[in-house]
């Protein structure tokens, strides 16, 4: 176990002038708090923090960053508390101590939404401070490197979220060895099998080709030396297994298939070097085409920096070359942590000038931002972790922006990723000058050049074509604002015409004191889901105007109970099977002018129900009731005779029952009948009809709208009318519509 006194060596090798009291607190403190506690491994506890730390001192970083590593398990592991922390060691330090309290008791790999509820308290957490990232990564690694002594099951665990999330969330910040080591770790435990095999052929082929390592390194350093680049350094390694394994995958390729199973890496003093050692390279072996990669000129999102290519080196072996700076080496191995020695506006060997915040770290708050976008916390799952294992293209705007874009992405992507608004009006593209479709997947180096139209509106269908998250979720909510729009223009309007029944003026105003009653966040809410259908304008009307008195018509009481003791459906009579026409059983006092066979039933009863069937009727139909059994008794359907339900009911007659209406001239009730509308599948249309149904005087009650065709758009719509005369005045203005192309009525 590292000594006080090591790890205050180790700091001050690379900062001299490091705080020595602040690491010796932080040292005892944590060895006080930890005392007897054990790991699993039956280690003292104190040697996981100490571990943590050493990993960090490896990356640089201050003396602060060390503090926090040593005591990053004291607040969830022992009786220290995030305001004597502060105390002792201040304000900062306390709050990433509990920064990284609140991480550690995330479960990322549960079920989906919490695990992506998590990987957003996650980001959150370390978008402040970036150092509560690194603190988290280097007790992962540590963690990943004692795993053994875990069970099964909760190396499984670990291992799996490590490889989520940990892994890819480490190459995001430009920490490339650790993200290597990371999943070399976790792919030992999720797939053993693998692992083993691979691993057994690696050691193989080690042996098989001992020395031929030592022989590439000495060659190439022998050539650049004597071509003028005497402070070279020529560093050849083999891949990690895990890196093996999944190029095997990728490329559904064997072992034996492999070609570039060793790396050599080339680190020279400058950029011009960096290039120099490339056409050194270049003119002594034979390139393989298609191999370069210039990430010096156009560094990747995470700010690495390198040259690339894969030649057939000495012996004829197939091998990869990384050539780069010692400073690009540097951010190379430790990503974000490499920046932290550099104070805003410093300029490095390499000419450059660093900031605090790097490109990968400008990655993360953009990330942040998407938290912001109100899609689902399964969305923002699914779009980071997209983003977080996908490889890059670099595009540009045609001023020479550079754009970094995921692998596959399209020119719909790159509208959005240049801003919201260009890829919401955007209608084509140009690809190095040619129009090109939209769905063209875009490759390194393309111009592109979008096309912009003021009245366009993102398709639906976009969401399945675009790769970024970015771009999903706009597209999803451009998408929610236009139907919102066209239901709230419908709304719009039924409610004006509510309002002008009621005798009242309805305004966007008077509608804002009446929310909190509504249920709506604001207006514009509260009047799309009366165009929806899911809240009714009589809703509205009252709540806006709450000593609203509808005037009712109310039957008078006849005295008699009816049928069966119903007072049933008003303005409905109706005639029981086998009823003898001597109006035997009716009231004295009903009018012998109608059928002597028929019942007046008003209201409903416990005994029996009276309902229309789903596709309603009107007044004027022609009906019959059906008798039904329902958990309370008895009940009776009406549907208009021409129902094709009704065949299913041929064959039962004492089941069938005589119906007509009885409506006086003073009613108030509107019913319900269901209508089919397929209509243009352009902007307007929804409004159009919304507009005319209101001008008949006639209720939306439901509209549900399900696309058919690209042209067409089929509706179903619950209008609520007076009586079939003005269902059919409704149905000949519908029709008489330039977008609808059809329109009829529906039965059940």
């Amino acid at each position: 176990m590292m000594r006080q006194y090591e790890l205050v060596e180790r700091v001050q090798k690379y900062k001299p002038d490091a705080n020595e009291a602040l690491l010796n607190k932080a040292y005892v403190y944590a060895m006080q708090k930890h005392g007897q506690q054990k790991r699993a491994s039956g280690d003292p506890y104190i040697s996981h923090p100490l571990e943590v730390a050493a990993i960090l001192t490896d990356m640089h970083l201050d003396e602060s960053t060390i503090a926090v590593a040593l005591l990053h398990d004291t607040i969830e592991d022992t009786t220290a508390t995030r305001a004597e922390i502060d105390e002792l060691f201040g304000e900062d330090i306390g709050r990433l101590v509990e920064g990284l309290t609140k991480i550690k008791k995330l479960d990322l790999v549960t079920k989906k939404a919490k695990q992506a509820e998590n990987l957003r308290k996650l980001l959150l957490a370390i978008s402040d401070d970036v150092r509560v990232l690194l603190v988290k990564l280097a007790d992962r690694l540590h963690n990943m490197r004692t795993l053994d002594h875990m069970s099964p099951e909760k190396r499984a665990r670990i291992s799996e979220e490590t490889m989520d999330i940990y892994a890819p969330l480490a190459g995001r910040m430009g920490m490339q060895d650790m993200r290597e080591e990371l999943e070399d770790l976790s792919f030992r435990h999720i797939n053993p099998e693998a692992y083993e095999t691979v691993t057994k052929r690696l050691e193989e082929l080690s042996r098989r080709n001992e020395g031929l390592v030592k022989k590439i390194e000495t060659e190439l350093r022998d050539l650049l030396v004597a071509s003028g680049l005497t402070n070279a350094y020529v560093k050849g390694r083999q891949k990690k297994p895990y890196s093996v394994f999944r190029k095997m995958q990728s490329k559904s390729l064997s072992f034996e298939q492999l070609s570039d199973v060793y790396g050599f890496r080339i680190i020279v003093d400058d950029i011009p070097a960096c290039y120099r050692a490339l056409g050194i390279v270049h003119t002594r072996w034979r390139v393989v085409p298609g191999r370069f990669k210039d990430y010096i000129s156009t560094p990747k999102q995470n700010d690495y920096r390198s040259l690339h290519t894969t030649i057939v080196g000495p012996s004829s072996q197939r091998i990869e070359l990384q050539i780069r700076t010692k400073r690009m080496h540097e951010i190379a191995e430790f990503g974000i942590a490499a920046h932290t020695l550099y104070k805003d506006g410093a300029t490095n060997a390499d000419g450059d000038i660093l900031s605090r915040e790097s490109n990968a770290y400008s990655w993360l708050r953009h990330t942040i931002e998407a938290l912001a976008e109100g899609d689902s916390p399964e969305e923002f799952l699914e779009h980071t972790k997209l983003e977080l294992f996908q490889d890059q293209v670099f595009c540009f705007t045609p001023k020479g922006k550079l754009i970094a874009l995921p692998r596959g992405a399209t020119p719909i992507d790159f509208a959005y990723a240049v801003h919201t608004n260009i890829g919401d009006t955007t209608v084509g593209a140009k690809i190095n000058g040619r129009i090109m479709p939209l769905v063209t997947r875009l490759a390194n180096g393309d111009e592109v050049e979008i096309i912009r139209s003021g009245v366009q509106v993102p398709p639906a269908a976009w969401e399945e074509i675009v790769v970024t998250g970015k771009a999903r979720a706009a597209i999803r909510r451009a998408t929610r604002m236009a139907i919102r729009k066209q239901y709230a223009g419908l709304g719009h309007r039924i409610l004006e015409r509510t309002f002008d029944r009621a005798g009242k003026i309805f305004s966007r105003e008077s509608m804002k004191p009446a929310l909190h009653r509504l249920g709506q966040k604001d207006v514009e809410d509260a009047i799309a889901a009366v165009g929806r259908g899911e809240m009714s304008s009589l809703d509205v009307l009252r709540a806006v105007y709450p000593d609203h008195q509808e005037e009712r018509v109310t039957a008078k009481p006849s005295g008699d109970d009816g049928w069966f003791n119903v007072r049933s459906a008003s303005g409905m009579i109706f005639k029981i099977p086998g009823r003898s026409k001597t109006g035997e059983g009716l009231p004295a006092d009903h009018d012998a002018a109608i059928d002597a066979d028929a019942v007046p039933i008003r209201g409903i009863s416990s005994n029996v129900d009276v309902q229309f069937a789903p596709t309603g009727a009107v007044p004027g139909d022609r009906i019959v009731g059906i008798m039904d059994s329902t958990e309370n008794g008895r009940g009776i359907t009406i549907y208009p005779i021409q129902s094709p339900v009704l065949q299913r009911f041929d064959e039962q007659p004492d089941r069938w029952i005589d119906v007509r209406w009885d409506l006086d001239e003073a009613n108030k009730s509107r019913f319900m009948a269901r209508i089919m509308v397929n209509g243009l599948n352009e902007p307007g249309t929804l409004a159009k009809l919304a507009q005319t149904v209101a001008g008949v005087d006639v209720n939306i009650r439901v509209l549900n709208t399900v696309r058919v065709a690209t042209d067409f758009t089929e509706m179903t719509l619950d209008v609520e009318v007076w009586d079939l005369r003005q269902l059919n005045q409704l149905l000949t203005q519908l029709a008489e519509l330039e977008c609808v192309a059809t329109v009829r009525r529906l039965y059940e």
